[in-house]
């Protein structure tokens, strides 16, 4: 067996938080080793973030196009897949290759390899018949994969899940959803906008179950006015495949039918497959353990989903950034000198961190407070911080205001597709607020400032001497806070 190969970092999984930290870790002059199984980049280039935005895109203007009668004169549309999965193919996958990626690493400075990746003691990652010692740390960015429920039949049917939803190239006559979370959401609409009969299945009370009541009625009923089904309560038990079409059978003995079955009921890590147990490290959680650094244990660091920190492009990055300063902080202090690219810090300023185990300095400690997420149905659902239940489940002296965007100027102004809300949540006590949803025609962009204020703690007293640009959907932030007085 060849001796190990001594270099600086190991990172094992190049999704967006590993490719991120592989490529400045490179570029800041370390010897970084990135491996990879499948596609560099991970999921959200791929089969989530940036293909499925594309799918939403022309869903969305198909939508606004119908909404010209009453508005403006009258339109016909006459919706064409065609189109949408050949950009999907050529602007945003390159049909799912990933060459361009790899030459983007390796142009920085690092090394790639493909083959799946192990852990075989401190400091040593195993990639087939190859060992490498990492000096300085070794990173898991190894991501998540969909997690299908136990249902009996399932696993022996050829059922979908996100990545079989991206890829379509024909879209079938009917399509059943088992699911009734943010992805599963989406992509109904998506493809009941484009004329298939579509039906959510979910097992809890409400779709969109996370996220405030209020948000969860206004998604449910712009999807049922996309002639959606939706059935919530209902728990899956049997599922079977005919060679034609899926048949469900549920709890309660309801039935439902499809020619396709989509199954977006979560992601979980797959941990066992790390080698954890060589660094003395459990394996058998549902996501790895880590610390305001993200250290899982001595030398070795972790990012993304498989941390469980909310299954986010944005949280890998903004992770990426305090294990870039972390790592960089501890080679500087191995080789007795500045760090290697003087940016020892998450955001490009001046080195000067003492890193892990030294005090507090240019490394900064991962807050999640203030985590943004945005389902992007039509209403978009952005959301902040605590919803009102988190809130008071933790025993907070809670005060609530709440605006409704069709009474807005914009909302009135907008006319159809105007539904939802601002949200606000807030501490009495402290008088502050620590939790925020902004559902409507731009949810998302709205949810920008909410997410300032949450995250910096801005006074409400302040919020209220604002001045709020108006006739703007935001506007709505100014009666959310006059409701809550």
């Amino acid at each position: 067996m060849a001796d190990p190969e001594l270099v600086d970092v190991v990172v094992i999984g190049l999704g967006v938080g590993g490719e991120e930290v592989a490529g400045r870790l490179a570029e800041a002059g370390l010897t970084v080793v990135g491996v990879e199984r499948d596609l560099v980049g991970g999921e959200c280039p791929y089969w989530g973030c940036v293909p499925s935005k594309m799918m939403i895109r022309a869903a969305n203007a198909i939508a606004e196009a119908r909404r010209v009668d009453g508005l403006g004169g009258t339109a016909e549309v006459r919706p064409d897949w065609a189109p949408v999965a050949k950009r999907i193919r050529e602007e945003a996958t390159d049909t799912w290759d990933d060459t361009v990626a790899v030459r983007r690493f390796t142009g920085k400075g690092g090394r790639f390899v493909r083959g799946s990746a192990r852990l075989d003691g401190p400091g040593r990652v195993r990639v087939g018949e190859r060992v490498f010692q990492a000096r300085h740390g070794i990173v898991l960015g190894t991501g998540t994969r969909p997690s299908v429920p136990p249902v009996d039949g399932l696993a022996d049917t050829p059922y979908w899940t996100n990545r079989q939803a991206i890829e379509v190239e024909e879209l079938p006559e009917s399509l059943l959803v088992l699911g009734g979370g943010a992805i599963g959401l989406e992509l109904a609409q998506v493809f009941a906008r484009f004329g298939v009969r579509v039906t959510v299945v979910e097992a809890l009370g409400r779709v969109l179950a996370v996220e405030e009541p209020e948000a969860s009625e206004v998604a449910a009923a712009a999807l049922r006015a996309d002639g959606v089904e939706i059935h919530t309560g209902v728990r899956a038990e049997r599922v079977g495949h005919d060679g034609r079409g899926f048949h469900l059978h549920a709890a309660g003995g309801a039935e439902f039918t499809a020619e396709r079955l989509l199954v977006v009921t979560g992601r979980r890590a797959h941990l066992a497959e790390l080698g954890l147990d060589t660094v003395e490290v459990d394996a058998g959680r549902r996501y790895l353990t880590v610390d305001d650094r993200l250290h899982v244990t001595e030398g070795i660091w972790a990012v993304g989903d498989v941390t469980g920190e909310g299954a986010f492009t944005h949280v890998a990055m903004y992770q990426a950034g305090i294990v870039v300063a972390d790592l960089l902080a501890r080679a500087r202090r191995a080789d007795g000198g500045p760090d290697p690219s003087g940016t020892a810090n998450a955001t490009g300023g001046a080195s000067g961190t003492t890193g892990v185990g030294g005090s507090a300095g240019a490394v900064p400690r991962a807050d999640y407070r203030a985590l943004p997420r945005v389902t992007f149905t039509d209403p978009e659902v952005g959301a902040v911080g605590l919803t009102e239940s988190q809130a008071r489940e933790r025993g907070v002296n809670v005060q609530v205001g709440l605006a409704r965007l069709p009474s807005s100027a914009r909302g009135w102004i907008h006319k159809a597709g105007n539904e939802g809300f601002v949200k606000l949540v807030a501490d009495a006590d402290q008088g502050v607020l620590i939790g925020a949803t902004s559902v409507g025609p731009a949810g998302g962009e709205v949810l920008s400032g909410l997410a300032v204020a949450v995250h910096a703690a801005v006074p409400i007293a302040r919020l209220r001497q604002m001045i709020y640009a108006y006739p703007t959907f935001h506007r709505a932030v100014e009666e959310a806070l006059r409701d809550m007085s």
